[in-house]
Parts: C-alpha cells; sequence; structure tokens
C-alpha cells in the first residue's frame, strides 16, 4: 500500500513539473517596457511620441524623478505625461485652445481711466460746537422773573431770558446817580482837579454798569429819569434753541453759574465714521449729500469740513465732519442720514478689473495672456480701490496688456505647480538618493535553461514508512 501511494506522488509531481516547463515555452516573452529600455522609447512613452513632464512612483505620487528609475520599494517610475500643458521657458503656462475654452478663460487689457471713488458711510446729526453759547450772570443776586423756562424754546437774538434782583447792582445805581450829581456841580469849578475828580467818579461806576452786562439804554434811561431799577434783565446772546436750562425762579444765581445752553441750528454737523482704506480718497473742501431715509431722492448738500487726525482704537475708524445749512429746519441732532463724500478722482490711472487680482495675503498676482495660449502669472503693486470694481496698478503691468479675469484661479494653480516641480525635483535627487534594491528572487518559471526539471525529478522525495 506505501508503494503504491510513493509512486503515485512521484508520478503526479512529475507530470505537473513537466506540464509547466512546456506552458511556459508556449508563452511570448514576458516584455520588460521601462523606462531604460529602448523598445519603449522608440515613439516616446507619451502620445505622439511626446517627452514625459516627470517620472513618478506608480505607489507614491510624490516622488518624483526628472528620468526613469526605480522607486524606493523597488517599482519601476511611470512616465506622467503632459495634459495640454507644458512648461514654457520663461515661466508661463501653455494651454490648449480646446481647454482655453472649456475652462471659460476671459481676458480684459490693462487701460487708463478716471478713477473715482464715493464714500458712503451712515452719519450722525450733531450740533455745530462753534455755535453753542453759554448765558452766566456777572453779578450775584436772585431770580425774580424767569422768561424762558424750558428746554427747546427757540429763541432770538435780544430776547430777554430772566430778570435777576442784586444789592450790588441797586448800589451801582445810586452811585452813578451821586457821580452824575457831583460832575454836574464841579462843572463850573475854577479848579481843574476838582473838575476831573467828579469826572472820574461818573466813568467809573458808568463803567462798572457796563461791565455788568447793563445795557446802554437801560443806563441812559437811569440817567435821563434818575429812578433805580432793581433788577437786571439778562438778554439772549445768540437766536437758537436751548439746549440747557440750569435755573429756576427764586434760586440765587453767581457769576458761575451755567444759567442757558443755547445752540443756534440753522448750521449743523454731521459726523460719520470711515474707515482707513477709503481716508486717501477723502480731502477737507469736497463736497458731500446726506439723506435722510424718511425723505428718500431728496439729498441735501453740505461739505467735508474737517477729517480725524487719528483713528478711532476699537474700530479703526476716522471720524470726518460734514457741515450743512439748516435754514428750513429738516436735520435735527441725533439723527441718522446716509451720507456720501465725493472722493478726489485719479485722473489718467492705470486700472484693471478687481476680479483679475488673485490676492494671497502678502501678494497681488495678476494672470497675464501672451498669445497662443500663454499664460503668465506676474506680481503686481496696487493701489487705490474703487467702489465700482476697479483697482489702481501702480508696476508690474503696462497699459495694452491682456490680463485675465475669469479662471485665473486655474492657470495660477498650475504655474504653482510647475514653479513648484522645478524646485522639488534637485532637492529630490539630491536629498534622497536612490536605495540600493535587493536582487529580485527568481521565479521557478524564469530559471536557466540548463536547470532542467529532470534534475529534481530524479531525486525522491523521503517518505515516512507507515
Amino acid at each position: 500500500m506505501n508503494w503504491q501511494r510513493f509512486l503515485l506522488m512521484t508520478g503526479s509531481l512529475t507530470l505537473a513539473l513537466l506540464a509547466g516547463w512546456w506552458g511556459r515555452g508556449l508563452m511570448p516573452p514576458r516584455s520588460s517596457v521601462g523606462p531604460d529600455d529602448p523598445a519603449s522609447s522608440a515613439d516616446g512613452p507619451c502620445p505622439g511620441g511626446a517627452a514625459p513632464a516627470y517620472w513618478k512612483a506608480p505607489m507614491d505620487p510624490t516622488y518624483v524623478r526628472e528620468k526613469p528609475g526605480k522607486s524606493p520599494m523597488g517599482m519601476d517610475l511611470v512616465p506622467e505625461c503632459p495634459r495640454g500643458r507644458n512648461d514654457a521657458a520663461d515661466g508661463s503656462v501653455v494651454i490648449d485652445s480646446a481647454t482655453v475654452q472649456n475652462i471659460g478663460v476671459r481676458t480684459t487689457p490693462v487701460e487708463r481711466r478716471d478713477l473715482f471713488r464715493a464714500v458712503r458711510a451712515v452719519g450722525r446729526v450733531a450740533y455745530d460746537e462753534r455755535r453753542v453759547t453759554h448765558v452766566h450772570t456777572k453779578v450775584q443776586g436772585w431770580v425774580e422773573k424767569l422768561l424762558v423756562d424750558f428746554v427747546g424754546q427757540e429763541v432770538e437774538r435780544g430776547e430777554p431770558l430772566l430778570e435777576i434782583y442784586s444789592p450790588e447792582l441797586v448800589a451801582t445805581q445810586e452811585e452813578l446817580l451821586l457821580a452824575a450829581r457831583y460832575r454836574k456841580a464841579t462843572e463850573e469849578s475854577p479848579f481843574e482837579d476838582v473838575r476831573g475828580g467828579g469826572e472820574s467818579l461818573f466813568s467809573a461806576a458808568k463803567r462798572r454798569l457796563a461791565l455788568w452786562d447793563v445795557p446802554e439804554r437801560d443806563i441812559e434811561r437811569l440817567l435821563r429819569t434818575g429812578e433805580v431799577k432793581r433788577t437786571l434783565t439778562l438778554y439772549a446772546p445768540e437766536s437758537g434753541v436751548v439746549l440747557g436750562l440750569g435755573v429756576r425762579s427764586g434760586m440765587e444765581v453767581k457769576p458761575n453759574s451755567n444759567l442757558y445752553t443755547i445752540a443756534d441750528l440753522s448750521k449743523v454737523w454731521v459726523l460719520a465714521d470711515v474707515y482707513e482704506f477709503e481716508l486717501p480718497w477723502l480731502a477737507v473742501g469736497q463736497e458731500a449729500t446726506v439723506e435722510l431715509s424718511y425723505l428718500a431722492g431728496e439729498p441735501m448738500r453740505g461739505e467735508l469740513t474737517y477729517i480725524a487726525p487719528f483713528l478711532d482704537p476699537k474700530t479703526h475708524t476716522a471720524q470726518v465732519r460734514l457741515e450743512l445749512d439748516n435754514s428750513a429746519g429738516i436735520l435735527k441732532p441725533e439723527m441718522f442720514g446716509n451720507t456720501v463724500i465725493a472722493g478726489a478722482p485719479r485722473p489718467g490711472a492705470l486700472a484693471i478689473p478687481s476680479s483679475a487680482v488673485i490676492r494671497s495675503g502678502t501678494r497681488a498676482v495678476a494672470v497675464v495672456s501672451l498669445g497662443e495660449g500663454r499664460f503668465e502669472p506676474r506680481d503686481i503693486q496696487l493701489g487705490l480701490d474703487t467702489a465700482d470694481g476697479w483697482l489702481e496698478v501702480r508696476s508690474g503691468l503696462e497699459e495694452g496688456e491682456l490680463v485675465v479675469v475669469s479662471s485665473q484661479f486655474l492657470i495660477d494653480s498650475e504655474s504653482n505647480l510647475q514653479e513648484a516641480r522645478k524646485k522639488f525635483l534637485p532637492v529630490q535627487e539630491e536629498a534622497a538618493p536612490q536605495r540600493p534594491t535587493k536582487p529580485a528572487v527568481q521565479s521557478k518559471m524564469e530559471r536557466p535553461e540548463s536547470e532542467s526539471p529532470s534534475s529534481h525529478a530524479g531525486h525522491p522525495i523521503p517518505m515516512e514508512e507507515e
């Protein structure tokens, strides 16, 4: 039984080896088309005989070489064929016309034009600080009659505001009457000093009343009638609206008491905050308009009179001030309105659309069309930015050049890839030299002809006897 089993297994093994050897002879020789095989590069490994852009590892796309070779895993590098894009000697990108049409590339010329920007901001109506007046008394006394007695009341210049009783005022009026009598009595004195003394006393008393803001007409009435007036009337120094009232009837008032605050609203300010990038467009004297929400379509014209020399540390905006005529009284303090300031024009500036610029944080790039499918990303320096989508170009472009305004991101990305590959390849060759690969173990199917399977078939496989 054991002998028959041994013969059966030996015969099966022999037949299997003979069948494998015979099948190998019928199979065509395996092609070793690789990077070093001349036959593989007869017409080029890429369609149309084009040269590969580079060679990369099939299992690691980041491992690239300029020439054929082996990957760190011992595998043949495969060619990366150009797909309609080629590196140009000047660093530009070449794209075939079909691809240009498919990705929707559009261009526009670099041109000179008058740049203009209307600076828009929300403004707040405020009092003209130069037209705000504070009313004080120059004598100490008590309020006997309050004629203007509420905030918001409109007053006219010269209108009486209140009457104050002051003992000092009464005493000074009496002194003036005595000085007037003494002067009259000494007018015919033969002594010049006596005549001069009477005149000096009269002038000093009259001047004291004038310094207390007693009107000249009241002084003339006092001298004419001889009747001492026990109260002093204060009059409005300007026309306007009462903003503050610091006195009531019967109160004691002193020279440091703020009795009234009056604001003239015939002209008002509009305060607005503008961003720092808009400041180069602004200058004092420019025209401006203010439009209220409930008066849409009826802008009021004014003038830019002030630009703050500093920024708000929280908002990083600068306050600007517009001055407007408010004779009609339409503008009220603390109203909000939409302000438009006509910025200074920049005539004949070199400009491109904002859609043609690729911003990377530290750089501004425009893709220039060189013709025949060639495109060049170019660093540019920008200037002013208009509200209608145009940018001033200070350097990097010339008038008449064509810049890409759509799909330029794809072109710029391709250019960055090519530039990175050019910088990456030499570093790879130097920093990551090819590691020696272990010799491949010969397969039994690839043994030399001298190794006949019969030489192995003659050795019986030892079997354990049962």
